[in-house]
């Protein structure tokens, strides 16, 4: 199986704060989470991508030892997601199922489980327990799927926050690169990757499947609070080891 992620962005929300690096390069215990994520990827036997565009030398010299393969989006300043995942096509192919996963978000190999065993046509992981405060949120139908999403989304309608990982099976590889290039072809290239997958909810063209953490630790790091709330997860973990 392949995962590819996204590693391109500026990250203009908390670049301020960590002196103009990628923020999915920020250290882990020690290590950058990117190296950390593509450790984890390498270990569950990926084939493992890299989209990269900004400062991205600084990800190549992360992951210099390992066995990735890289796309590079030249107009990551002018553009989302979704034109770096379109640079990166050609690892789309329709007989392979593919995870796309945003490099600032952190995660565990029992979350990436869950997500790699859904057999589902396509799946967003999403935290049910997240509504008051999050990024970016969906309601749902009563089976899980799609119906509306967004950052704005009002608080009575939201089910979910969505994590930043999805799964698209090789059946709708076609299908998903036939949208994205016509999102691509519209000149709409300031979209999110995943505008790819919301497009088919909203004519009600294909159910967008959700997949609950079940409250199992994340986070995205959107803000600098993010990254400390990793580190605070993380330092609790090691002082329950301690007693």
């Amino acid at each position: 199986m392949k995962a590819i992620l996204l590693a391109a962005g500026k990250g203009t929300r908390i670049s301020r704060m960590v002196k103009a690096v990628p923020k999915s390069t920020l250290p882990i215990n020690g290590v950058p989470l990117i190296r950390r994520t593509v450790d984890m990827l390498l270990e569950e036997g990926f084939e493992v991508v890299v989209c990269v565009g900004y400062q991205q030398e600084v990800i190549r010299d992360i992951l210099k030892d390992k066995a990735v393969k890289y796309y590079y989006n030249p107009f990551y300043d002018v553009t989302n997601s979704i034109a770096s995942l379109w640079f990166a096509q050609e690892e789309l192919k329709s007989d392979e199922d593919v995870i796309i996963l945003n490099a600032d978000v952190y995660f565990s190999k029992q979350i990436l489980k869950m997500l790699v065993e859904d057999k589902r046509e396509v799946v967003l992981m999403v935290d049910k327990t997240r509504t008051a405060t999050g990024d970016y949120f969906f309601a749902t139908t009563d089976s899980g799927c799609v119906k509306e999403y967004g950052k704005e989304l009002p608080l009575q309608k939201r089910k979910c926050e969505y994590v930043g990982m999805a799964k698209v099976q090789s059946v709708f590889i076609d299908k998903f690169k036939e949208r994205m290039n016509e999102l691509i072809g519209s000149q709409q290239h300031k979209l999110w990757w995943e505008n790819v997958i919301y497009s088919f909810t909203d004519n009600n063209e294909r159910d967008i499947f959700t997949k609950d953490v079940e409250g199992m630790f994340w986070s995205e790091i959107d803000y600098f609070d993010d990254y400390e709330r990793i580190l605070n997860h993380l330092s609790e973990i090691d002082g329950n080891l301690e007693e």
